[in-house]
């Protein structure tokens, strides 16, 4: 399938439904108040659906690619300060794991496609302009 706007990508969409859980969950509870680590974890999310906009607007293969693994990168930190909640009390354990899994299968949905993308640049097929 060939996108046109990265609006379309079922990873960037996937990435803002991620993102708002994670705002609306900051914004609770201690979570609130620890200022420096709830502006950490959002930078992180925000990072992930930015990096696959900005990568897609490139119309470059390879730096497309180059900004998804970024952007992967991105979900592996926030996993990790989801486990800093975890220990802090911030989030509870039901809570940890659906958004710990959320968060790994994005991971890999990104891996996919980076692995998509980099076939079809080998094929000669890959364009999203």
């Amino acid at each position: 399938m060939k996108y046109k706007i990265f609006e379309e990508l079922p990873i960037w969409k996937e990435s803002i439904e991620l993102g708002k859980e994670v705002y609306l969950l900051s914004s609770t509870g201690k979570f609130e108040k620890d200022y420096s680590f709830k502006d950490q974890i959002r930078r992180a999310v925000i990072s992930i659906s930015s990096n696959i906009a900005e990568g897609f607007e490139r119309s470059n293969n390879n730096e497309f690619v180059r900004f998804l693994l970024i952007a992967k990168g991105s979900t592996g930190e926030v996993r990790s300060q989801l486990y800093f909640a975890l220990a802090l009390g911030y989030i509870n354990k039901q809570t940890f794991d659906d958004l710990n899994n959320k968060f790994d299968s994005l991971g890999k949905q990104i891996g996919s496609f980076i692995s998509y993308l980099k076939k079809q640049k080998k094929e000669g097929n890959f364009t999203n302009n």
